[in-house]
């Protein structure tokens, strides 16, 4: 049985023509897997409560549901940084699984760990303060008893802020620590990481301690799309189109 991967999506009203192709992966070889994983940053903008109806809000909270019911997969998301704030209400309508960063699951007897990311670049540290205090349960609390029109003011200024700050940042900074990388698999006991959020696709081999392992990096929808299969031939990255078009 297959099994998709996907992250950083960054789906937004600004990039229809990538709504329309999440939206036909869904509808199509997305219902061949028997699990979909997200992993992190679906929205491009921050995601602040299901009472926000910017679109593409519903329209995505839709194309998910109708998977959730109508597929014999299962769907589960994690949270990514810009969807710290996803909760019980969105897995409510979205028919999905919230899952925590990280998460283990095992593929084929192999156990395999799944993460967004972001707390892999830990050479950046003023982001890991930033992400420590926004993620904080009291913080979430206080932010979601919030009017809607202050969440979203805090949530466009956030946005502005972290824009400015990334590009000021040298490219190694904002990419993982290789020795966080080696840690985090000797932590969890795992020869496979999986994870997003650098947008830096590829499939990295890794000698650790003289034993095998791989780093496993989904790449964003920005320019192109990403999409990780594993099934009996193990892991492979494929275009939407390549599955729409046979």
């Amino acid at each position: 049985m297959k099994t998709f991967f996907v992250s950083d999506l960054h789906l937004s009203e600004q990039r229809p023509d990538k709504i329309d192709l999440f939206q036909k992966l869904m509808e199509g070889p997305a219902r061949q897997a028997g699990a979909f994983y997200i992993l992190g940053d679906l929205f491009e903008q921050f995601w602040i409560g299901m009472d926000d109806q910017t679109e593409p809000n519903s329209r995505i909270i839709s194309i998910l549901r109708d998977y959730a019911d109508s597929a014999s997969s299962r769907l589960y998301v994690m949270r990514g940084n810009r969807d710290f704030h996803l909760n019980q209400e969105f897995a409510t309508a979205t028919a999905c699984q919230l899952i925590e960063d990280p998460t283990k699951l095992v593929l084929d007897g192999e156990t395999v760990l799944l993460m967004h990311g972001d707390t892999l670049c830990t050479e950046d540290t003023a982001y890991q303060s930033w992400r420590r205090f926004i993620t904080h349960p009291f913080i979430k609390w206080l932010y979601a008893c919030m009017p809607l029109s202050l969440r979203r003011k805090i949530a466009r200024r956030v946005r502005s802020y972290t824009v400015e700050a990334t590009m000021e940042k040298p490219e190694e900074i904002t990419d993982v620590s290789e020795q966080t990388v080696i840690s985090t698999i000797q932590q969890y006991k795992v020869q496979t990481l999986i994870h997003g959020h650098t947008h830096r696709q590829a499939m990295h081999a890794l000698d650790i301690n003289g034993k095998p392992a791989k780093r496993i990096v989904l790449g964003d929808w920005y320019q192109q799309d990403c999409v990780l299969i594993h099934d009996e031939n193990g892991f492979r990255f494929e275009r939407v189109a390549t599955m729409l078009n046979r």
